[in-house]
């Protein structure tokens, strides 16, 4: 059985200290509770702080990365390499969010380099998938998604495809307040559970985990979770205070 993930992708907010005290606060709030699996993924700058926290307080919560390049080292100005984060004792790192697609030109072939670097290195990529509100008004979905699911798993064994988490975030939906609904974010799921019996078999498919992300909050997030192929949610605005993060958690 697929465990449940609530990974938060704080974005470009939060300093360390503030970081920290977000952590304390929703730590605070769910500690009692082990049955799904949580993730928080702060900017570069406040992850030593945040690992010193879990560490510390032996917080049952993963540490991700927003992003990464796919090679060690190199001169690449201003990127983070894998075995940077690895030191640090990140475990996740979202890969294609749709706003590294839209503001800094990243392609499906970067996103593949990235999952398959992310993956070589023990890393846990979530791989962002997820149409525009033009390509959905076009209906376009299922075209646009088989293909950045394919593209961004290309060349990836089975045995380390199970690992990966893939997140259907559909871009008209990401910091507006318009969700989709429940019954079209599985719609979606199991559309990526079909591509993923037919790169692999159906054994790996029912492993994968998939989350939704796009305006969660605790108003809808018990919509998506009884779904039957989603697993989870990638959480934007709402992972940036406390009580509506751990409400969520609690939710799921």
């Amino acid at each position: 059985m697929r465990k449940g993930i609530i990974a938060g992708n704080w974005k470009m907010n939060l300093t360390p200290d503030e970081s920290v005290s977000l952590v304390e606060e929703v730590w605070e709030r769910i500690a009692n509770l082990d049955r799904v699996e949580v993730v928080v993924c702060p900017p570069f700058i406040s992850i030593p702080r945040v690992r010193e926290l879990l560490d510390s307080r032996k917080m049952r919560i993963h540490l991700g990365a927003q992003n990464m390049h796919w090679e060690e080292s190199g001169a690449y100005t201003g990127e983070i390499s894998p075995v940077m984060l690895k030191f640090y004792g990140v475990t996740h790192v979202i890969i294609g969010h749709s706003e590294r697609r839209q503001y800094f030109g990243e392609t499906d072939q970067a996103v593949n380099r990235k999952v398959l670097s992310a993956l070589f290195h023990d890393l846990t990529p979530i791989m962002c998938v997820g149409e525009s509100l033009k390509e959905r008004e076009s209906g376009h979905t299922k075209d646009v998604v088989v293909t950045q699911v394919k593209r961004g798993l290309f060349e990836v064994p089975g045995n380390l495809a199970r690992r990966v988490i893939i997140a259907y975030e559909p871009v008209w939906a990401i910091g507006t307040g318009k969700a989709a609904s429940g019954g079209d974010a599985q719609d979606v799921a199991h559309l990526i559970r079909e591509v993923l019996t037919e790169l692999y078999n159906e054994e790996i498919s029912e492993e994968v985990r998939i989350q939704y992300g796009g305006s969660v909050s605790p108003d809808n997030i018990s919509d998506f979770m009884s779904m039957p192929d989603i697993d989870g949610a990638l959480v934007g605005g709402a992972s940036i205070k406390s009580e509506s993060f751990a409400e969520l958690v609690r939710l799921a």
